[in-house]
């Protein structure tokens, strides 16, 4: 409208079709002289350039950040009994080694001893198989939920940082 071109007339001369008028070129000029020149001071290459953007209103923010940080502390308290599963498992494989060195000699698995016969030997049979199966880590399907948890809340308090930052201090 600026330039009293039709919707027309712009595609024509964006596909080369049609040439600018003089009236058009004389209407486009002064625009064009508050454009930089290409490699000039302030024109990064490669980089596009600033946007104009007025101070944001505060309430879509506001609500937003509200929301990111309701949902990251009900995300991190869904990560505390996996956290807590963790840690116990953790502990588990540092006693490991020592609860190992105090039981007697582990007579291998295959050498299952009557427990009716010797009770002691087959207690310390079952103990050593006992440690065996003993989980040293978190499962690995409680270990992607822990994550993916993890993951989400760093997030949301990602963008609850960054909301606050464009919120006006009050």
């Amino acid at each position: 409208m600026w330039l009293g071109l039709t919707k027309a007339h712009v595609s024509h001369l964006s596909t080369g079709r049609r040439s600018l008028s003089p009236a058009a070129a004389q209407a486009l000029a002064p625009l064009l002289r508050q454009l930089p020149l290409p490699g000039s001071e302030g024109d990064t290459p490669g980089l596009p350039p600033p946007l104009a953007l007025a101070p944001p209103e505060a309430d879509p923010l506001d609500a937003r950040l509200r929301y990111c940080q309701y949902h990251a502390r009900r995300l991190r308290r869904q990560l505390e009994p996996l956290e807590a599963q963790a840690t116990a498992a953790a502990r588990w494989v540092a006693a490991l080694p020592a609860i190992r060195a105090a039981l007697p000699p582990d007579p291998g698995p295959a050498a299952e001893p009557d427990s009716a016969l010797d009770w002691p030997a087959w207690h310390n049979w079952f103990r050593h198989r006992w440690l065996e199966r003993r989980s040293a880590a978190l499962p690995p399907v409680l270990s992607a939920q822990y994550h993916l948890l993890r993951l989400r809340a760093e997030a949301l308090e990602t963008e609850a940082a960054a909301l606050r930052a464009l919120l006006p201090a009050d």
